[in-house]
């Protein structure tokens, strides 16, 4: 029982993003963003059920593209920014 358990954590550390401490309590796993992130011209980008912004040169995400936003932990941010048809942020 101990195997597979270490085993389920082990799979969602590798696949997400643990958040405590959102409104209303409770944990969350957030996907990671892809390595090359194309956001449309609102710096806007949806992945996996969640909405995510980039805003002033940090991440947020949200449940909705409308809801409240909380800010990404930097480990889960992609390592490249593309605004479709332009040029990459970096």
């Amino acid at each position: 029982m101990k195997a597979i358990c270490f085993i389920s954590l082990t799979v969602l550390m590798l696949c997400g993003c643990f958040v405590t401490g959102r409104p209303g309590g409770g944990v969350e796993i957030i996907p990671v963003l892809p390595a090359i992130v194309e956001v449309d011209m609102d710096s806007h980008y949806e992945y996996n059920g969640y909405h995510y912004f980039y805003t002033n040169d940090r991440w947020y995400y949200s449940n909705s593209r409308d809801g409240s936003r909380s800010e990404l932990p930097r480990s889960r941010w992609p390592r490249e920014i593309r605004r479709r048809g332009g040029n990459p942020y970096r």
